[in-house]
């Protein structure tokens, strides 16, 4: 990198070392501008992906937010059709208790009967 026509022989330490940092200098300038044009390109795909991903990102987001509210409301239609039915289930109950009462004793009994049975058994077992 000597730029001087001199002969190497006649090139004084100092001129040689003022060369060699001018060199220096230059390769870490040239170094520099290579990573800012690298940065500034980067920096520009990230802005550019972001932008793109955001639209995505909010419909994904709005999807699953329908889907959560939709999912509430089939919670809600379920109980509600469960609470029907149960309040149905009752009033039949009492009404077959109304219309035969002997007959709604001697079920109820018999189902207490098997249900001590039954529990009679299970503690047994563990004994």
């Amino acid at each position: 990198m000597i730029a001087s026509n001199k002969p190497l022989s006649q090139t004084s330490g100092n001129e040689i070392a003022d060369q060699a940092a001018q060199g220096a200098d230059s390769a870490i300038k040239s170094t520099q501008r290579y990573a800012n044009d690298a940065l500034n390109t980067l920096s520009d795909k990230v802005q550019e992906v972001r932008d793109q991903a955001a639209p995505v990102l909010n419909r994904v987001a709005e999807k699953a937010e329908t889907l959560a509210r939709r999912g509430v409301d089939a919670v809600k239609d379920g109980s509600q059709q469960i609470r029907e039915k149960a309040l149905r289930v009752s009033d039949s109950t009492v009404g077959y208790i109304k219309d035969e009462p002997v007959k709604a004793i001697l079920i109820a009994a018999a189902t207490g009967a098997a249900l001590m049975a039954l529990i009679s058994l299970m503690t047994r077992s563990r004994d």
